[in-house]
């Protein structure tokens, strides 16, 4: 799943899990949950974090090779926040088949308004809108009861600059999956579509036989 910052992946990409009942990975999930778990990876990880240096690719698709070979990830998994690079995407080729590479296509207009209203959950990570998605109630998070909050970087300079950095590095990596057939654009002009909306139009694409 690529798409830039607040164009809905983490949400798209959770829903599409509950509808196939395969697994929504984020690798900076994985991350944290093996540094938290002192494993070896994640001893490893933390030695480059602490030195202000780089983890390298082949480790972090070590990290999420172990979790795309639990069963769960029998039938498929969706990937959200990897890869970010032609050198990632070339790690993760030797590990695991892409099937499709959904490219989520959002206007900055779009984005920054529904950065703007963005709000986190504290203890899970879950996300919200002031305007567009609701919680049951104010300020608390509906899957875990956590405290909801807004986060700094969701302001409309820093999101510009975001914006920038993420077409300028992630350009070149939808250009390499391009050349393989492997993307297929969703478009989402308007700030308050209903996620359902998009993810139905995703089903479908899946769905949908490849020439």
């Amino acid at each position: 799943m690529f798409g830039p910052p607040g164009s809905g992946k983490g949400t798209y990409a959770s829903r599409l899990s509950a509808e196939l009942s395969i697994p929504h990975i984020s690798t900076g999930d994985l991350v944290r949950d093996e540094i938290k778990n002192l494993t070896e990876m994640g001893k490893r990880i933390n030695d480059y974090s602490a030195r202000g240096l780089l983890v390298p690719d082949d480790l972090i698709c070590q990290v999420l090779q172990k979790r795309i070979t639990q069963p769960d990830c029998a039938s498929g998994f969706i990937l959200d926040g990897f890869p970010r690079t032609i050198a990632q995407a070339q790690e993760l080729a030797k590990i695991s088949g892409t099937d499709l590479v959904i490219n989520l296509d959002v206007p900055d207009t779009v984005i920054i308004e529904r950065l703007a209203s963005r709000l986190t959950c504290r203890s899970c990570g879950a996300i919200y809108n002031k305007r567009f998605l609701k919680p049951r109630i104010e300020g608390v998070c509906d899957r875990c009861e956590g405290q909801l909050y807004q986060r700094e970087d969701d302001r409309p300079d820093v999101i510009e600059q975001r914006l920038h950095v993420y077409r300028k590095e992630t350009q070149p990596l939808i250009e390499y999956y391009h050349a393989k057939n492997k993307v297929r654009n969703v478009s989402n002009k308007e700030a308050g579509v209903p996620p359902e909306k998009i993810v139905k139009e995703i089903i479908k694409i899946i769905q949908t036989p490849t020439i």
